[in-house]
């Protein structure tokens, strides 16, 4: 859509805490941390869904995760994907979840896989096949015979799959956590005991399939032993009660990275400092030793895939955007950090922690083992100052809201408030123009009339029964004979569908929609009805259906109550034609664009399919459709010489759209001094940890060299690499050595020292360097 049971095989209880015992690999865990062929971990692992992306972006997408330092890749299975009939499978081209896992496990990263199988994720239905809808008695995800047999019987065909694959942890394989069900606490309460005794069921028969890999259950604070309760959000370490046993360790399945975003919405903008800092604070706070970023690659909803209102673009915002171009500074700035956690394991994780009160809203986390090995965090709290502070005789600036980390409990390596990682900016250049008329063809869709259907019904029929997912498309037909008072009649419908395009005698008379928050609407109008018999077509259109909630088998959409003037007409008897004429025909493929009319292109139009051709650009740049001057339809393009068809319900123009390259054409480095003036507040007797001035890095994308240097300044230039200018501290050098440094290469670095820049323009000024950069 565009708009614009047994439970356990064998269980051995070591030290307090609950171990797998396997062949080969040996999957377990304790109260500190999962445990992996004996050794206690800390994880971090990325969310990056098969279905969201093509199978050739996969070997990229996983290399890119693990280059930004994970250990792990997540991913949802998709049911109604895979099964979009009772027994009838999918598992080819985008579906291939065994292919997917085989290359994680090819470049050497864990794989955590949630099989749901209802998955929620801004899915459509939850990744619920709709022909569970029309099962006899089923009620969705509660203690309920029939929707307990198809639940349990896709749970297993896939871990089978997985199986027969050698896939699992225990058989040399990467899987070494499966998720089962998702959020279920969020609705636990509706189903009352049925609730909880499904909770126990699932526990049950998800252990009882012998992976021999832990389970877990995100967002479920019950979850049965020995399955692990997980935390999902953007605070844990603020939200979340933490494991239900002492027993089980502390693990974030969903670190969101940004959010979901829906029609109309601006994208949610989450720092890389924000999520730097909640997730170290999760590992120290909360002993967390598992975080999973939510999305690391969010990918495109392709298809019909989107839940209700949710665009095509799926966390564009993540450290990998929607093309899988790396976000920075995002992916560089947690990067930087998971090393630095690294370098602090062995006190992390086998140490004790002490807590020491360094001022009002500073602490120290100071983890020491027996062994003399020491790792501390300094946390300030302040969200508005930076504190100077006093740790083991050693000196320290905070900055606001910060967590430093000291993996000798001496050096400050890594801080989550200082991003030395560039900032880039991703462009979006033509390649392709659509903008002549003589490249178009048109296909006006066919308005039904009520004599042309042949589906009738006594009254409103519900929408998502009545097309069963087949299309998004419902067409309410209704014959009215004109014997209403008023000239213009007034016609009032309320809808439960997501948009609505009314039409009287063939002509549009009026058009409405909801909103994510608000699918209910109305649409009002006065139309002109002719003497005799008239024709009311209206079209109601899905953009996705519902994705959560308890009993989403009784969700309804559509139409709800049709009055014309003060004539309600809602039990009358309507003609109903499910899809359009034009999904009927298959007009987006080759085959089924010969079988219409086409005309030449004449201008924009309601219910107008347009069809072109055009050749694949060269090159391995990203490309995507700009299709800013449309109003609200669908895309498909297929084939080498690809066939481009848009369906437009509004009065989009498509002589305006094009075909884009996606690229990064601006990098921007911006570091500052990392510690106060060498000149010791405290006196001469105390000593810093000093580590060297960071360095400006510059580094534009493959085949693309630093063409030109917008902006640098060594001093103290204001703003940051969104919004900057030179400040009362400036080294007139500034331009002239990073141009010398940086033009005519792929990158650069630029020492920040005074010395670099030929002397000191402000002494005793902390400095800062920033550089803007163009990359063509």
């Amino acid at each position: 859509m565009v708009w614009f049971g047994c439970l356990i095989a064998l269980l051995v209880v070591v030290g307090g805490g609950t171990t797998v015992v396997v062949g080969g690999a040996n999957v377990s865990y304790d109260g500190r941390s999962l445990i992996i062929d004996g050794q206690r971990t800390i994880l971090f692992s990325g969310s990056i869904h098969y279905a969201r992306s093509t199978p050739d972006m996969w070997p990229s997408l996983i290399a890119k995760a693990k280059q930004g330092g994970l250990d792990a890749i997540q991913t949802y299975v998709f049911w109604n994907l895979h099964e979009p009939q009772p027994g009838q499978y999918d598992f080819s081209g985008r579906n291939d979840v065994i292919s997917f896992i085989k290359q994680v496990q090819q470049q050497g990263l864990y794989v955590s896989l949630r099989i749901g199988p209802f998955i929620e994720a801004e899915w459509t239905y939850g990744g619920l096949p709709f022909w569970l809808h029309d099962v006899p008695g089923i009620v969705f995800r509660t203690n309920n015979e029939p929707f307990k047999l198809y639940m349990q019987n896709f749970t297993t065909k896939i871990v089978n799959m997985m199986k027969e694959e050698n896939l699992f942890a225990s058989q040399g394989g990467p899987i070494i956590l499966s998720q089962i069900e998702n959020e279920y606490q969020n609705v636990e309460g509706s189903f009352h005991d049925d609730g909880r005794q499904y909770v126990n069921w699932t526990a049950t028969m998800a252990v009882g399939q012998n992976t021999n890999e832990p389970w877990m259950m995100c967002k479920q604070d019950d979850a049965p032993d020995p399955v692990i309760n997980t935390c999902n959000g953007m605070r844990c370490e603020e939200t979340w009660k933490g494991p239900n046993s002492p027993n089980k360790p502390s693990l974030w399945t969903e670190n969101w990275t940004s959010f979901l975003q829906g029609f109309g919405d601006d994208a949610y903008l989450r720092s890389a400092e924000d999520l730097a800092f909640h997730t170290t604070l999760f590992i120290i706070k909360m002993n967390g030793t598992f975080v999973n970023y939510y999305m690391y690659h969010g990918g495109t909803n392709f298809g019909h895939t989107s839940a209700a209102f949710i665009i095509t673009g799926y966390y564009d915002q993540a450290p990998l955007d929607e093309y899988g171009i790396i976000r920075q500074p995002k992916f560089g700035h947690l990067k930087e950090m998971h090393a630095a956690l690294k370098q602090s394991l062995q006190p992390l994780l086998y140490g004790d922690l002490a807590i020491e009160h360094l001022g009002e809203k500073q602490d120290a986390y100071v983890y020491t083992r027996t062994s003399g090995e020491c790792a501390a965090f300094l946390l300030n709290n302040d969200n508005r100052e930076s504190v100077n502070v006093a740790f083991r005789n050693m000196h320290y600036t905070l900055p606001p809201t910060s967590i430093s980390i000291l993996p000798d409990c001496r050096t400050v390596v890594f801080n989550t408030a200082m991003v030395n990682t560039q900032v880039s900016t991703r462009a979006m250049q033509p390649i392709i123009r659509f903008t002549s008329a003589e490249q178009w063809e048109e296909f006006t869709e066919v308005i039904p009339e009520f004599d042309q259907t042949s589906l009738r019904f006594n009254g409103l029929m519900e929408q998502m029964n009545t097309t069963k997912d087949s299309s998004d498309y419902l067409w309410y037909t209704l014959r009215v004979e004109n014997n209403f008072s008023e000239d213009q009649p007034m016609l009032r419908v309320n809808s439960n569908g997501h948009v609505l395009h009314a039409y009287v005698n063939g002509d549009l008379v009026g058009a409405g929609h909801g909103t994510r928050k608000f699918t209910n609407f109305t649409l009002e109008n006065t139309v002109p009805f002719l003497n005799g018999s008239n024709n009311v077509s209206l079209l109601s259109v899905m953009v996705g259906l519902p994705d959560s909630g308890a009993f989403m088998e009784r969700r309804r959409a559509g139409l709800q109550e049709v009055v014309i003037q003060d004539q309600n007409v809602s039990s009358s008897l309507w003609g109903y034609q499910v899809g359009l004429l034009g999904e009927k025909l298959s007009v987006y493929t080759e085959v089924g664009s010969s079988h219409v009319s086409w005309s030449e292109y004449s201008s924009p139009s309601t219910l107008t399919w347009y069809k072109t051709t055009f050749d694949s650009p060269r090159g391995n740049d990203s490309i995507a459709l700009n299709l800013g001057s449309m109003g609200k339809g669908e895309v498909w393009i297929n084939g080498q010489r690809n066939l481009l068809v848009l369906f437009e319900e509004e009065y989009g123009n498509p002589l305006n759209i094009s075909l884009d390259t996606v690229s990064i054409n601006k990098v921007c480095g911006h570091v500052s001094d990392a510690h106060p003036p060498r000149i010791n507040p405290w006196g001469a007797h105390r000593r810093y940890p000093w580590r060297p001035r960071p360095r400006v890095h510059i580094r534009c994308p493959h085949n693309r060299i630093i063409s030109r240097i917008i902006f640098a300044s060594h001093g103290n230039p204001s703003g940051d690499c969104e919004r900057y200018s030179i400040g009362k501290c400036h080294s007139p050098t500034s331009r002239r050595v990073v141009e010398r440094a940086c033009l005519g290469k792929r990158q650069c670095s630029i020492s920040h020292t005074v010395e670099t820049f030929g002397g000191d323009p402000c002494p005793g000024t902390p400095k800062t360097l920033l550089v803007d950069a163009r990359c063509e």
